[in-house]
C-alpha cells in the first residue's frame, strides 16, 4: 500500500486504538512422509484499517473469508507472517512475553460460541472472576463487589453466581462471555461472531447491551459478522473482505447507502427489506469461492465479478479513496481500466 493512500485511511494518532498495516497471515501446508511445506493458505493477504477510540468497526465477508483470522491475529493469539498491529502504537507482535501478559487485559475477545468458551466445570463467578483474580486487578476484600457488579451490568443476577454454564440458555451464556471479557475492564474487545448463535430476538438484546457497555465504558470494538443488518446497527465503519483481502473500507452511512465494489454491491443485495412494495435486483454471483491456498491471479474476485476486465485477471488492484472516508479496491475505480 502507497504511503499517499496510507495517510488517507488514518486519523490523528491520538482518534486511534488500533492500527493494521499490511496484515499477512499464511497457514502452511504439509504433506508427504517429512511433512514438507507444500504451499500456503492465505487467510489474511495484505490487510490495512485503523479503528477510532471508542467506535466500533464491523467485518464482513463470506464464511471463509479471512474474519476470524484477522480478529486473533490482531489479539497475537496468532502470530503474525508479516505486516503490524499496533496498539495506542504499540506494536503487539513485537512485544516479549511479559510485556504481553501485562497488555492482555486491555485487549479481549468475545467468541462465536458461548457454550464451548466455557468451562463446564466452573461456576460462573469463577468463570468472570478467575483472570481479574490472577491479574490481581482489585484487591481482595473488593473481589466479590466487582463481579456482581459486573454480573448486574452484563444483565446476569448476582446469584448466578454458583450455577454452571449448562444451567443457562444460550443468550445468558453469551451474557457470561460479555462479563469475562468485561472484567478485565479491557478498552478493546474483539466481537467473533458473538450473536449469530443466539434467537433473533436474544440477538437483539445482546446488541443493545453491546452498546450499552460501549457508551458506559468507552470501549472500541471489532465486530465480525455475516449479519449485515446486525452489522448495519452496530458499527460506525465498516470493511468488507473477500478471500483475505479487504476490498472496502468506509463509514457505515456511505457503504451501506453506496457499495462501490462489485463484492459489496451483491453481498447487500441479498439483505431483506421488509416491505412487500420494495423490489430490489438480487445480484447472484456465480461459481464457488476460489481456494485461499491456490488464489487466482490479479484481483481475486475476477472469477465471480460480472465487469471482469482484462486487467483484473492479472494486476492486482490498490485500496484507493475515491470519496471522501470511502475506500475501495477495484479496477473499476483505478482508471486501469481506461
Amino acid at each position: 500500500m502507497s504511503e499517499a493512500i496510507r495517510n488517507n485511511m488514518e486519523e490523528t494518532d491520538e482518534d486511534i486504538l488500533i492500527e493494521v498495516r499490511n496484515l499477512k497471515k499464511y497457514f502452511p501446508i504439509s504433506g508427504g512422509m517429512f511433512s514438507k511445506v507444500k504451499g500456503y493458505v492465505k487467510a489474511v493477504d495484505d490487510v490495512s484499517f485503523s479503528i477510532k477510540r471508542g467506535t466500533t468497526m464491523g467485518l464482513v465477508g463470506e464464511s471463509g473469508c479471512g474474519k476470524t483470522t484477522i480478529g486473533k491475529t490482531i489479539l497475537r493469539l496468532n502470530e503474525i507472517t508479516s505486516g503490524s498491529v499496533k496498539f495506542e502504537g504499540i506494536d503487539i507482535h513485537a512485544l516479549s512475553k511479559k510485556d504481553l501478559r501485562a497488555l492482555r487485559p486491555r485487549i479481549q475477545i468475545i467468541f462465536q460460541d458461548p457454550y464451548s468458551s466455557l468451562s463446564p466445570r466452573m461456576p460462573v463467578g469463577e468463570i468472570i472472576g478467575e483472570a481479574v483474580r490472577e491479574k490481581k486487578l482489585v484487591p481482595e476484600d473488593q473481589f466479590d463487589d466487582y463481579i456482581s457488579q459486573i454480573m448486574l451490568d452484563c444483565g446476569l443476577q448476582v446469584y448466578h453466581k454458583d450455577r454452571y454454564p449448562h444451567e443457562f440458555s444460550g443468550g445468558q451464556r453469551q451474557r457470561i462471555c460479555i462479563a469475562r471479557a468485561l472484567a478485565l475492564n479491557p478498552e478493546f474487545i474483539v466481537c467473533d461472531e458473538p450473536v449469530s448463535a443466539l434467537d433473533v430476538s436474544i440477538q437483539a438484546q445482546i446488541i443493545n447491551l453491546l452498546n450499552d457497555l460501549q457508551d458506559k465504558y468507552k470501549l472500541t470494538y471489532l465486530f465480525i459478522s455475516h449479519d449485515l443488518s446486525v452489522v448495519e446497527h452496530i458499527s460506525d465503519t465498516v470493511g468488507v473482505m473477500y478471500l483475505g483481502n479487504l476490498v472496502e473500507y468506509a463509514d457505515k452511512e456511505s457503504i451501506f447507502k453506496n457499495p462501490l465494489h462489485p463484492y459489496t454491491s451483491a453481498l447487500f443485495s441479498a439483505i431483506p427489506i421488509p416491505d412487500p412494495d420494495v423490489k430490489t435486483e438480487r445480484i447472484i454471483l456465480e461459481g464457488s469461492i476460489p481456494s485461499p491456498a491456490n488464489p487466482p491471479s490479479g484481483c481475486k474476485f475476477h472469477t465471480r465479478c460480472r465487469y471482469c476486465m482484462e486487467v483484473c485477471k492479472t494486476v492486482s488492484p490498490e485500496m484507493l479513496m475515491v470519496e471522501k472516508g470511502h475506500h475501495v479496491a477495484c479496477h473499476l475505480y483505478t482508471g486501469e481500466n481506461k
